[in-house]
């Protein structure tokens, strides 16, 4: 059975509108024409310093450093199955998501024009720009940006594609399927949550393999439209003041993503820029990997909850190490 979230039809849904263990396998199955599946590994220092077993699955080493171009990928294969490939996309990013539309557009010889906020960064900005985006300054933050996209994206008769959808899901979950596929010990796992496709993609990983780990999802003390609206039952606009982790600066919560988060997140865990920025630096000097804010959101919620979880395996995600080099420079040098 079909369904459709925000315009597009999707491939073989849950009843509860997560992708099914088949509908993952088949999203793997696109996914890995482009590149393999991310390593995982239990770090020693990291775990050292968790107080217990520490996996982190390495979604900085996809082609665009970062988790989203998984969902790009899978979004664009179900427009060409369904004949419904469009002439050009917008949509309206941070920096990870464009970077998978611009990936996956470029893949399919579509036309893309991405929108983000003045003062966005300045890396990933070039790095859209490389894969042949044509990029649009608007707006303060990413609501004013996707605001703009979709009036731009109706003006021009182009198809808009959304930060949260279940093409985009099936193809994120495939990073949590091959974590928890490879680690099945895992007793936790913290996901951070900017428009909810990576903690939407945990919870169908889990279902789909049946395992009963606990799902924690982490938002920036920054940014708490999440952590309000779960609370509320309702969207709650809640104003963005992060530095830090652009990943996660979203102004107001995705209904669709809440109503399938809220039966399944165990709790909600909120990080500081200074709580990310710490983790940024435990990262490097553990791993030697690189994170953005956001990719070290979900290190820094374990860490603020260490006490509780000795002896448990931990899972935590690297999801993106984009982050420009003069912010990086500046997290690093104040050790």
């Amino acid at each position: 059975m079909s369904t459709t979230l925000h315009g597009t039809p999707t491939v073989t849904p849950r009843a509860d509108g997560l992708p099914s263990l088949r509908a993952i396998e088949e999203a793997a199955g696109v996914v890995y024409r482009e590149f393999q599946a991310t390593p995982q590994y239990r770090w020693g220092l990291s775990s050292q310093r968790l107080g217990t077993d520490c996996w982190i699955k390495h979604e900085n080493h996809t082609p665009v450093g970062a988790f989203k171009i998984r969902g790009g990928l899978t979004y664009f294969d179900a427009l060409k199955k369904s004949g419904t490939l469009p002439l050009e996309v917008i949509s309206a990013t941070r920096g990870n998501h464009g970077q998978s539309i611009g990936w996956a557009a470029r893949a399919h010889g579509v036309a893309c024009t991405i929108v983000v906020p003045h003062g966005n960064s300045i890396e990933k900005n070039a790095a859209m720009r490389a894969l042949g985006v044509t990029l649009i300054e608007h707006g303060q933050d990413f609501q004013e940006s996707r605001e703009f996209a979709i009036q731009l994206a109706a003006e021009r008769g182009a198809h808009m594609v959304p930060s949260f959808h279940a093409d985009l899901l099936r193809g994120v979950a495939t990073s949590w399927w091959e974590f928890m596929q490879a680690v099945p010990q895992l007793d936790v796992v913290y996901v951070p949550i900017g428009q909810g496709s990576g903690a939407c993609s945990a919870i169908a990983a889990k279902l789909a393999l049946g395992r009963k780990l606990r799902i924690v999802g982490v938002v920036s003390a920054h940014a708490t439209t999440y952590a309000d609206s779960l609370a509320a039952g309702r969207v709650v606009e809640a104003p963005v003041t992060t530095r830090l982790a652009d990943g996660m600066a979203c102004r107001i919560a995705d209904p669709a993503a809440l109503e399938l988060m809220a039966p399944h997140i165990d709790h909600l865990v909120q990080v500081t820029d200074d709580e990310v920025a710490q983790a940024m630096r435990d990262l490097y000097a553990d791993t030697h990997n690189v994170a953005e804010g956001a990719g070290a959101a979900s290190f820094a919620a374990a860490m603020q909850e260490r006490s509780e979880l000795k002896g448990q395996v931990v899972g935590t995600t690297l999801c993106g190490s984009n982050v420009d080099s003069t912010t990086l420079a500046s997290v690093l040098g104040a050790c």
